[in-house]
């Protein structure tokens, strides 16, 4: 990934993010764009966004930003000066639930080894 790409990856999750909190504060309380990945030819991008809450309430939010992605490219458009400026896909991002789920078995295993370790009265 060229340099130039990175910079505008960059770029455009940060002035998305802005849209966010400036015109959707009510209802982007729970939402945080993660990472931007736009296309070398600018045409197509992708944001990932990580939603906290219940599984309906991460869907509702996921539908929401979609319905609102031609309003907010339009902000974004006059924000930003490129070429073209990309159609974005906004996807869910799943990493954080994830990791937690990742820490939790790690601190399972570290425990199961410190039983193992422990002398056992008897």
């Amino acid at each position: 990934m060229s340099h130039r790409t990175v910079r505008i990856n960059e770029l455009v999750q940060r002035e998305l993010s802005d849209i966010l909190r400036r015109h959707y504060q009510s209802e982007a309380v729970a939402m945080t764009i993660t990472e931007v990945r736009v296309a070398p030819d600018l045409r197509d991008g992708r944001v990932f966004v990580s939603i906290v809450g219940t599984d309906d309430q991460i869907e509702d939010r996921l539908r929401w930003i979609k319905r609102q992605a031609p309003a907010m490219r339009e902000e974004l458009g006059r924000r930003i000066v490129l070429k073209y400026l990309p159609k974005f896909e906004y996807l869910l991002d799943r990493s954080a639930v994830r990791s937690v789920k990742l820490n939790l078995l790690l601190d399972q295993l570290d425990q199961a080894d410190r039983d193992r370790e422990s002398p056992k009265d008897a």
